[in-house]
C-alpha cells in the first residue's frame, strides 16, 4: 500500500481539512430550519379539514427572518362548540374574528365579541374561545414565537408593568381615523412578554388607492384582508389578494399595496419587532 510522502503530506492535510470544513458547511446548511419568505395565502387555496368541533385550513408553520416560529391557521367554530378547554401556551398568540359571535376568555373573564374584533393572548395565560352564536364562527389564528419565549415567565405569573396583558378589542370600539385614502383603526401597540414591540391597526382603503409607495423595513409584517381586492406587490412581483387572504412580507423586501376593486378594500395590518429585527441586513 503506498503512503504519502513526507513532502506530500502538507498538501494532503489541507485536502482533509477543506473537505472537513465543505462537510461542517453542508451539514450547518441542511440543519438550518426552512424560512418563510414573503407570499400571499388566499383563502380559496388552503385544504379544509374536518376538526372535530367545525373546520380548520393551515396556512404556514415555519421560522421567519426575525421569528423562531410563526405558525398561523383558519378555525371555523360550529354554533355551542369551544375550541378546547382553556389553556396556555409561551407562544403569544393573536385572533381576527371575521364571522359569528365568540365568547373570549382571558384569565377568567368572558367577554362576547362580534365580527372585526381582535384578541390578544399574551405568554402562559389562560384562554380559551365558544361560539356562542347560532351560526359558525370563524377566525384567524396567528401565534409569534421568539428566542424570549423559550424563557417565558411560567404559567401563573402575572405580564410584567410595561407589558402587553391578554386584552379582547371589540370592533365596535376601535377608534376611526380619517385619512387621505380611506380610514385606520389603531388596535394595539406596546412590547409583550417575548416580542420587542407588537402593532396591530385596521385600513380602509378607497377603491383605485395605495396606503404609501412601495417600501421596505427591518420589522417584519402581516396583512389579513378581510374586505375588496387588493394588488400585492413584493420584489417586483404582483399578486391579488381577496377576503381571507394573508400576506407576510419578510424583513426588508419591497413590497407594497394597491386597491384594485370598485369598493373599500379592509385589511388588518401586524408588524412585529424582536430581538432579532435589528440583527436584519437589508438587501435593498
Amino acid at each position: 500500500m503506498n503512503t504519502p510522502s513526507v513532502r506530500c503530506l502538507p498538501v494532503f492535510a489541507l485536502m482533509l481539512f477543506s473537505a472537513g470544513l465543505w462537510l461542517n458547511a453542508q451539514g450547518a446548511a441542511a440543519a438550518a430550519p426552512a424560512r418563510l419568505g414573503s407570499t400571499v395565502f388566499r383563502l380559496e387555496d388552503l385544504a379544509v379539514k374536518p376538526s372535530g368541533v367545525g373546520e380548520r385550513r393551515d396556512v404556514a408553520d415555519l421560522a421567519t427572518a426575525t421569528l423562531e416560529r410563526f405558525e398561523c391557521h383558519i378555525s371555523t367554530l360550529n354554533p355551542s362548540r369551544a375550541s378546547h378547554p382553556p389553556h396556555t401556551h409561551p407562544q403569544e398568540e393573536l385572533i381576527i374574528l371575521r364571522d359569528g359571535t365568540l365568547d373570549v376568555n382571558t384569565n377568567g373573564r368572558i367577554q362576547r365579541v362580534g365580527p372585526g374584533s381582535l384578541f390578544f393572548f399574551a405568554s402562559n395565560q389562560p384562554h380559551a374561545v365558544q361560539n356562542s352564536g347560532d351560526k359558525p364562527a370563524l377566525y384567524f389564528v396567528f401565534n409569534f414565537a421568539t428566542a424570549a419565549t423559550r424563557t417565558a415567565p411560567p404559567v401563573g405569573v402575572p405580564v410584567a408593568p410595561g407589558k402587553l396583558d391578554s386584552t379582547v378589542m371589540e370592533w365596535t370600539g376601535l377608534p376611526v381615523q380619517a385619512t387621505k385614502t380611506g380610514e385606520r383603526r389603531a388596535a394595539l401597540n406596546a412590547p409583550t412578554t417575548t416580542l420587542t414591540n407588537f402593532e396591530c391597526h385596521v385600513t380602509t382603503l378607497n377603491a383605485g388607492e395605495s396606503p404609501h409607495a412601495p417600501h421596505h423595513h427591518p420589522d417584519e409584517e402581516f396583512i389579513l384582508v378581510t374586505a375588496g381586492q387588493l394588488d400585492v406587490n413584493v420584489n417586483g412581483l404582483t399578486q391579488r389578494a381577496g377576503p381571507g387572504a394573508i400576506c407576510f412580507f419578510s424583513a426588508n423586501d419591497e413590497h407594497g399595496l394597491k386597491n384594485v376593486g370598485g369598493t373599500p378594500a379592509t385589511y388588518y395590518v401586524m408588524r412585529v419587532v424582536t430581538a432579532a429585527t435589528s440583527g436584519t441586513a437589508s438587501t435593498n
